[in-house]
C-alpha cells in the first residue's frame, strides 16, 4: 500500500483497507483463473491498481456520475475507480463470463455497492454513460465505433462526457481522426519506470 499512499494521501482508511485487500483478492483469483500474466501479478499494485488510478490523477468524476468500464476482463480499471469514487456509478463489461464472475464476486468481497459487472459484448450494449473507461482493449478507432453509441450528450458533467483510454506507447494514427483528443503523459503523475511509455486518452463527447 505504500504506493497508494504515496500518491493519493487524500484517501481515508476504508479506501486504503479496500485497495488493500483488492491485491489479495486478485492474487487468489489469479490463482484459479488467467486475469493477469504471473509476471504482472507480482507487482499488481503497480501495474494494475496504480495504473488504473492514473484516471483519478487526471478527472475528477463528480459525484453522481455514470462510468462505463469496457473491456474490463477481472475488473480494472473500474473496481479501483469505483472504490476512489464511492459517489459515483460503475457498470463494468466484457463478454467473457468467467472473468465478469471474478469481477462480481471482488466486489461482493470488497462490499462495494457502487459497481457491478455484465457479460455482454460492446457493440451489443445500449445504456448512456457519462464517461466511457478502458484499458488498451483495442485499436482506438474501433472501439470509439463501439463506444460512441453509449456516451450521454444531454447530461454534460464538468470535466465534460467523453472517453477516459489507458494506453502503452505513441498513440500515432490512432488519434488522427479525433481532433479533440488530449493526451497526458503518466509519468508526469507516477516516478516509477513501468509508467515512462503509458498515456492516458481522453476524447470528449461532441455535443
Amino acid at each position: 500500500m505504500d504506493l497508494i499512499r504515496k500518491y493519493f494521501p487524500e484517501l481515508n482508511p476504508g479506501q486504503y483497507s479496500k485497495f488493500e485487500k483488492l491485491g489479495s483478492l486478485y492474487n487468489e483469483w489469479n490463482s484459479k483463473i488467467n486475469l493477469i500474466s504471473r509476471k504482472d501479478i507480482t507487482y499488481f499494485n503497480e501495474r494494475h491498481l496504480l495504473h488504473s488510478l492514473a484516471i483519478a490523477k487526471v478527472f475528477q468524476f463528480p459525484p453522481g456520475s455514470k462510468v462505463l468500464d469496457v473491456g474490463t476482463g477481472g475488473g480494472l480499471p473500474g473496481i479501483p475507480l469505483a472504490i476512489f469514487f464511492p459517489e459515483c456509478s460503475f457498470i463494468l463489461i466484457d463478454s467473457i463470463g468467467k472473468k465478469v464472475n471474478v469481477a462480481n464476486a471482488i466486489v461482493a468481497e470488497l462490499g462495494l455497492e457502487n459497481v457491478r459487472a455484465i457479460q455482454v459484448r460492446a457493440e451489443d450494449y445500449r445504456e448512456k454513460f457519462h464517461y466511457i473507461v478502458a484499458r488498451a482493449v483495442t485499436d482506438l478507432r474501433t472501439f470509439m465505433k463501439w463506444i460512441s453509441k453509449n456516451i450521454d450528450k444531454k447530461d454534460i458533467k464538468d470535466p465534460g462526457n467523453g472517453v477516459i483510454y489507458l494506453k502503452g506507447g505513441d498513440p500515432g494514427e490512432e488519434i488522427m481522426p479525433f481532433k479533440n483528443a488530449s493526451i497526458y503523459k503518466i509519468s508526469v503523475f507516477f516516478e516509477e519506470e513501468f509508467f515512462e511509455t503509458k498515456k492516458l486518452v481522453y476524447i470528449p463527447v461532441l455535443k
